[in-house]
């Protein structure tokens, strides 16, 4: 999601310092986009005035903006943190005074999408922090996102995401059975997708992972199932913190987790169905 982001910002006009934790990514991305793979997330955050972050999980985004060459420590004032990671809101939340002490702001901007989905210029992105930066920042985020949603207070863009992956993991999980079922029940697994696309369940989702549910030998790996299950754990936490009931999401991560242990945790999410067929 990152390196397709860069691609979209570079589109744009802007100039790109690009930093990876694994070195040979960013130069990759530099090679593609005309940008300069930087050493460090300080030496990126020195070069910017809107910083874009996405990256895996909670202890990454500790140990990027933490330290003596951490994102924090270059920031510009009036630099603007757009960070895309699906993380905890608190994690957010406690990273923001970091932030706010070099004179920069931090919003929570986790984005909603496939790969395909950025590269056509069509994420919903939602904000939570101050609307003023959001305007500063807006320009680079209008390069990979067709509406963006300020959500309100710092964090708020996180908690959204988290419901937001909530409806798309159980849609993943529902979407495998159903398909499963339907090729038990001795019906052509195409033509049953057919119908799907077709009917009240033809949902973006449905349209752009068709050839992931197909055409599963040949899938390409937009979001691996670990992750799914790091979010799922997320969304797990957060229920708990507000007394949500989700019954269902329990359930769907339940599965999730199988397959895991399965050893698909590499896979794309897609390979739910393929866990069920086995």
């Amino acid at each position: 999601m990152g390196a397709a982001m860069a691609r979209r910002v570079a589109g744009a006009g802007f100039d790109l310092a690009l930093f990876n934790r694994t070195p040979s990514r960013a130069q990759a991305v530099a090679k593609d986009t005309g940008g300069a793979a930087v050493d460090s997330a300080r030496e990126a955050a020195a070069a910017a005035d809107v910083v874009v972050v996405s990256l895996a999980d909670d202890a990454a985004l500790e140990a990027t903006y933490r330290g003596e060459e951490g994102l924090a420590c270059g920031l510009r004032p009036g630099a603007v943190v757009c960070d895309t990671s699906t993380v905890d809101p608190q994690t957010v939340r406690k990273l923001a005074p970091l932030v706010a002490d070099r004179g920069a702001s931090l919003l929570d901007c986790p984005v909603s999408g496939s790969v395909s989905v950025v590269d056509a210029g069509a994420l919903a992105v939602m904000v939570g922090g101050d609307e003023t930066a959001l305007e500063r920042a807006r320009p680079v985020l209008d390069a990979f996102a067709a509406q963006v949603f300020p959500m309100g207070p710092i964090g708020a863009g996180a908690a959204m995401k988290l419901v937001v992956n909530s409806l798309v993991h159980s849609l993943n999980v529902a979407l495998s059975e159903a398909l499963v079922l339907g090729e038990r029940a001795g019906l052509d697994r195409e033509t049953v997708y057919d119908v799907f696309e077709a009917g009240a369940t033809g949902a973006p989702f449905v349209k752009y992972k068709r050839e992931a549910f197909l055409h599963p030998e040949d899938a390409a790996v937009a979001f691996t199932l670990g992750l799914v299950a790091k979010d799922q754990g997320l969304i797990h936490g957060l229920a708990h913190q507000v007394g949500a009931r989700m019954d269902q999401a329990d359930t769907s991560r339940r599965l999730v987790a199988e397959a895991v242990l399965d050893g698909l945790g590499e896979r794309d999410l897609s390979a739910v169905a393929e866990f069920l067929r086995s």
